[in-house]
């Protein structure tokens, strides 16, 4: 190739990268529906549950709502989708949903082999164990010979096993398909040990347990679960905006703008904040979506914090810790990237 060739290419390709994103077909899509469809889990007590007028709430749902006022200008244009975990990443693949924000835990064959790309973490989780209280167990390595309820279809079943055979224990699963159901067994007295993210068995012990003192959650995290909207491989522009949605959330969190502060802080003199909410444009711009996007999320929503202590944190009956779910400025490991 001639050197003029060469720089013909390249500036080609440098007027590409400076433009603004294209339409993708899911944003395309979505646009046309009218709403984002959004798969969710079929009942987890502070990600994702519905009331009994079919109202959905947690951590997971508020995400799906927050990208439906990104990009649609309206929190509540989401169409929830609840899916076991066998059935969400063939719904995914197929095009059902838009995207999972299902307590899915992001792994390296999932990224490459299930054809998903994963947006930022929303909630750095572990798996664990919990035990009715009366068996006096106070240690996951005490469970030699137990039986364990787990779901198929998931990193949990791996996890069992590893551990068992890592510390040269024995054990019988029970495996059941259906969350409800794993868990009606578990507190049936079926299994000895129920076994799910430490987050989810905070859930399942607060919302499903006849009395929740009567069952010990373990002090031992067998993994690293982090748990994170997917989408599919292929649009680059849809996962751009379901990854900066994200990162939006945690920073808006990082310069202290909230639901009820956002007015306000449109007034800010500090460029990270004007740039956030569309006082100075160009990022909406970037992503194919108007100005206003995480400012309409974060107004209609919530950032990060306020989302986390709703749905799992000091204002939810779960009353989690924030923990690795803290911002990094306080020891935790959420850290949005530069919106600039």
């Amino acid at each position: 190739m001639r050197p003029r060739t060469v720089f013909a290419a390249a500036a080609v390709t440098a007027a590409f990268l400076a433009g603004p994103a294209f339409a993708g077909p899911t944003l395309d899509k979505v646009k046309g529906q009218g709403m984002i469809v959004c798969g969710v889990s079929t009942g987890l007590a502070g990600f994702s549950l519905a009331d009994s007028q079919g109202k959905f709430t947690g951590l997971d749902v508020d995400y799906c709502r927050a990208l439906a006022a990104a990009v649609l200008g309206d929190a509540n244009k989401v169409k929830f989708a609840p899916l076991s975990a066998q059935q969400r990443f063939t719904a995914l693949q197929s095009g059902e949903v838009d995207l999972l924000s299902r307590n899915t835990t992001w792994t390296l064959q999932r990224d490459t082999q299930l054809g998903l790309n994963f947006a930022p973490t929303m909630y750095y989780d572990g798996q664990g164990f919990m035990v009715p209280k009366k068996l006096g167990v106070k240690s996951a390595k005490e469970l030699n010979g137990a039986t364990v309820c787990v779901q198929p279809g998931t990193t949990t079943e791996l996890n069992l096993a590893d551990f068992f055979r890592a510390n040269k224990m024995q054990f019988k699963p029970v495996v059941i398909e259906k969350l409800d159901e794993v868990e009606s067994a578990f507190f049936s007295g079926r299994c000895d040990a129920y076994t799910t993210d430490a987050s989810g068995l905070a859930a399942t012990r607060v919302s499903k347990a006849p009395n929740p003192d009567d069952y010990v959650i373990l002090p031992e995290i067998i993994s690293k679960e982090p748990l994170a909207p997917a989408v599919r491989h292929g649009d680059d522009e849809w996962f751009d905006i379901v990854k900066w949605t994200v990162y939006a959330l945690i920073e808006a969190e990082e310069k202290g703008v909230t639901s009820k502060n956002v007015d306000e802080m449109l007034k800010s003199d500090d460029p990270n904040v004007k740039r956030l909410l569309g006082v100075t444009p160009g990022m909406g711009k970037s992503l194919g979506l108007d100005e206003k996007w995480a400012y309409n999320a974060i107004k209609q929503v919530g950032n990060y914090g306020e989302i986390f202590d709703r749905n799992v944190g000091k204002n939810s009956p779960l009353k989690l810790e924030r923990g690795l779910n803290d911002l990094w400025t306080r020891g935790g490991l959420q850290y949005a990237m530069p919106i600039r």
